[in-house]
């Protein structure tokens, strides 16, 4: 009987998954027509001067479980112009990161808020001045695991999240680690969707929705294609051409995923999977396809109410302890003077 009953509750977890995985399909594609990924040049260096309201600094980095102090100092850099500067870190070893962040930091910016779960980490920082903490008027953390550990104890799936009302403009960071595999393109569209749906769900209903919206993170998508041409192409600095066989464009296409956002050309290499402390792409017996697995994009809820200009968007090949390289992006928003 004590079977029969696991056996049935087996039964209603599944169905239950399966009708959520339903729903959410069927709300992802309630629309005939769709914008996908809008691809934006970032051009213009950033001058901090007051054209903009609020300049962020944001980087992601899937740390394979290694850390190197010197490493966090370059991915934050000593050219500290931007206000907000957001870090979301996949695979963090068994260490302080926050203190190690903030040490790395210096004097000049100070921990406004985190958001934890195990390997996934998120943290924003503010100017450190005396307006910094006055300049906050809402902080909410979130994070939904998606299960699966990578193989490894502590390597967490799923994603977690930093909502926060900083100088009168509403923003909500989200910084995930999907399923990898090239052939699991379905399953991170799903991851996608059930992330959008279920953070800060069950929070005030009544809240107003966040200006802007910024994903980052090893989402995992792949490049669709053979892995010594598409090594031929970047070895040529020919990169660029691979866009059209990128997974999350493609998805995002064909109105899948990520419906509206914006995100930086890819004028940068590929950022995994290299031979840890080289420049080298992976030379073990899977010989990886090297892809973007590392990304940042962004969306403005009204874009008549706010604007952002994405000043940069490049990889930091400089640190070799992961099989990584960080992403960065710089981006400056301004609130429209009729509101």
């Amino acid at each position: 009987m004590g079977n029969l009953n696991g056996i049935h509750a087996r039964e209603r977890r599944k169905t239950k998954w399966t009708t959520k995985r339903i729903d959410l399909l069927m709300n992802s594609n309630h629309a005939n027509t769709h914008e996908g990924i809008k691809t934006v040049k970032a051009g213009n260096v950033c001058d901090f001067s007051r054209d903009s309201d609020l300049c962020i600094c944001i980087l992601t980095w899937n740390m394979n479980g290694q850390v190197s102090y010197e490493d966090l100092v370059e991915m934050v850099g000593s050219d500290r112009k931007f206000d907000v500067l957001v870090v979301g870190l996949q695979e963090v070893p068994r260490r302080n990161l926050g203190r190690l962040l903030q040490s790395a930091l210096l004097d000049t910016h100070i921990l406004l808020g985190k958001s934890i779960m195990q390997s996934l980490q998120l943290y924003v920082f503010g100017p450190k001045d005396i307006d910094s903490e006055l300049s906050m008027k809402e902080l909410k953390v979130d994070k939904h695991s998606i299960g699966g550990c990578g193989g490894l104890i502590r390597r967490k799936k799923g994603a977690v999240a930093i909502r926060i009302n900083y100088k009168g403009i509403r923003m909500v960071f989200i910084s995930c680690h999907l399923s990898a595999h090239a052939r699991n393109v379905e399953e991170r569209n799903y991851e996608c969707r059930d992330i959008s749906h279920s953070l800060f769900s069950d929070k005030n209903p009544y809240a107003r929705p966040a200006q802007i919206t910024i994903w980052l993170g090893d989402l995992n998508y792949r490049i669709q294609a053979n892995t010594h041409p598409v090594r031929n192409l970047i070895h040529k600095n020919l990169h660029t051409s691979l866009t059209s066989k990128d997974q999350l464009l493609q998805e995002a296409e064909r109105g899948q995923i990520f419906e509206g956002y914006c995100e930086g050309t890819l004028t940068f290499k590929p950022t995994y999977k290299y031979n840890v402390g080289s420049s080298n792409y992976d030379t073990s017996y899977k010989v990886r396809v090297p892809s973007w697995t590392d990304r940042i994009l962004f969306k403005i809820e009204d874009a008549e109410e706010m604007t952002a200009t994405l000043h940069s968007y490049e990889s930091i090949d400089g640190i070799y302890s992961s099989d990584h390289k960080p992403v960065k992006a710089h981006l400056c928003l301004k609130l429209n003077n009729n509101n």
